[in-house]
């Protein structure tokens, strides 16, 4: 029992390092300058218009993929994206960054809830979401239960039992299922 153990920790550990450096590959594929050139095209052929500030990507981002800082007019794509969701999906998330670009430059309404975003977004066949992160779907979540009213929370955090207690009925909770 002990050999097979080991040779499962062994197979894990190299599916791991393949897959890292299949990560790392694919972003030395699509580096930054790259990067800034697919998006300078999808500006020119979608709106007309050249990209002429920064695009990265930021590895903290964690839920969206990706996002305008209008303040230093730059755009910032979650690496995770690349990776786990292939080209299709990074196009349609620098389309609807040069959205918000865009508008913002032409001193337009560049927030989600806009007007002229919505007609832009339908106009160039940007997506108005990106698809959530095979890796994110597959995350674990808690669930506690309350002993006096059996209300549910799930979280996506575990937390003290000890510590907190039902926010209903002040009763005690309780791990039902991870």
């Amino acid at each position: 029992m002990f050999s097979t153990l080991n040779i499962c920790i062994n197979v894990r550990l190299n599916i791991l390092m393949y897959d890292l450096i299949i990560r790392r590959s694919l972003l030395n594929i699509f580096n930054e300058e790259k990067l800034f050139e697919l998006t300078n095209s999808l500006s020119k052929q979608f709106f007309n218009k050249p990209f002429k500030h920064t695009i990265m990507y930021n590895d903290r981002l964690r839920t969206t993929g990706g996002r305008y800082i209008p303040s230093k007019k730059m755009i910032e794509i979650n690496p995770k994206y690349v990776v786990e969701m292939g080209y299709e999906e990074v196009v349609g998330i620098i389309k609807h960054e040069l959205c918000h670009y865009h508008l913002h430059i032409e001193g337009k309404g560049y927030k989600h809830g806009d007007r002229a975003f919505k007609q832009l977004l339908r106009a160039t066949g940007s997506p108005r979401y990106c698809a959530p992160l095979p890796s994110e779907k597959n995350r674990r979540t808690y669930k506690y239960k309350c002993h006096k009213c059996h209300y549910i929370y799930v979280r996506k955090r575990r937390m003290n039992i000890n510590k907190y207690r039902c926010g209903r009925c002040n009763g005690n909770i309780y791990l039902t299922d991870i």
